[in-house]
């Protein structure tokens, strides 16, 4: 039971595993399951609501409104009936809110606005922009919230699942609830991480600036290859960008290497005039992180100021 007397998950010790207890039980025999409902069947709803079902949880029901969201149910979650939001709402022990962040808070409203009953049901989302407070029409209407948000790409396709093993879920939720939350994430294969409510802005605009950009500045890199004659920039960047990221987790700036790391202006200099001519678009791009670079080198003491002032001349627009 929970602290507020609703049956929560099991102890994180009964985690997915090879499905089998001490006594070779199986998950969906084990006490204290929940029925689970999905708004928002897509490619995170749906992973979250399998790896549930692993745990031995049961998806009851499931709201989806495109072809491809039924396809995505019929798939990933056999046996889970389509309903409405407000009857997936019904139906559930715990719901799953897996919709874009902008949808949530109206979706938060119309649930209490149609007059859904909700006391007593653990309600999570998935947004890593938001923290319970989101949610605060359903908890002023008895739901315990949850803000569960898995820090991994989800591609739609069936590894998905597997992908959650081992990964971080920003966890924020009422203190009470915090061992609820955690045990989900657990069952779920991850690793709870507490994200203070004030500090979630923050948080997902670090994972989105790492994720994001980070695709962006490769897919520019390759492009620049292939401009430079470069027949498969992929292959070319594998093993550099790997070793870079590997860096860059382990070390920090000290595994900083390149041209402006060296304080090698002239080199710098070189590469923005050669981008002016191929892509006015990567040349900015460039500057702003070649700047950003400099000044961190700088202040961690691996660039000299003579160094970085060369460089931030070079920089010049």
């Amino acid at each position: 039971m929970d602290p507020h007397g609703t049956p929560g998950p099991a102890a994180p010790g009964d985690g997915p595993g090879d499905g089998y207890g001490a006594a070779g039980e199986r998950p969906e025999d084990r006490p204290a399951r929940l029925s689970v409902g999905v708004v928002g069947a897509g490619r995170v709803g749906t992973a979250l609501g399998a790896a549930l079902s692993r745990a031995g949880h049961r998806v009851v029901a499931a709201a989806a409104v495109s072809e491809r969201s039924r396809v995505r149910v019929a798939e990933r979650l056999p046996g889970t009936s389509v309903a409405a939001p407000q009857d997936v709402v019904a139906a559930a022990d715990l719901v799953l809110l897996t919709v874009p962040d902008d949808a949530l808070p109206e979706l938060a409203a119309g649930l209490v606005g149609a007059g859904v009953p909700v006391t007593g049901k653990l309600v999570a989302h998935t947004s890593g922009r938001y923290g319970t407070a989101v949610l605060d029409p359903l908890t002023r209407a008895g739901a315990l919230p949850l803000a569960l948000h898995p820090v991994m790409t989800f591609t739609g396709r069936s590894d998905d699942v597997n992908r959650l093993t081992g990964i971080s879920f920003g966890v924020t939720a009422p203190e009470p609830l915090r061992p609820v939350a955690e045990a989900l994430v657990l069952e779920m294969g991850g690793e709870p991480v507490a994200i203070p409510e004030e500090r979630r802005p923050l948080y997902h605009a670090a994972l989105a600036g790492g994720a994001n950009h980070l695709v962006t500045l490769v897919v520019e890199s390759m492009g620049l290859l292939r401009e430079a004659g470069v027949a498969e920039p992929g292959r070319m960047l594998g093993p550099l960008l790997g070793a870079a990221l590997d860096n860059a987790l382990r070390l920090g700036l000290d595994g900083l290497t390149g041209p402006v790391a060296r304080g090698d202006a002239g080199t710098v200099a070189g590469h923005v005039a050669e981008l002016a001519k191929v892509s006015p678009e990567s040349r900015r791009a460039y500057v702003a992180l070649a700047r950003l670079t400099a000044d961190r080198a700088l202040g961690a003491g691996l660039l000299k100021p003579e160094d970085a002032e060369r460089l931030l001349e070079a920089l010049a627009d």
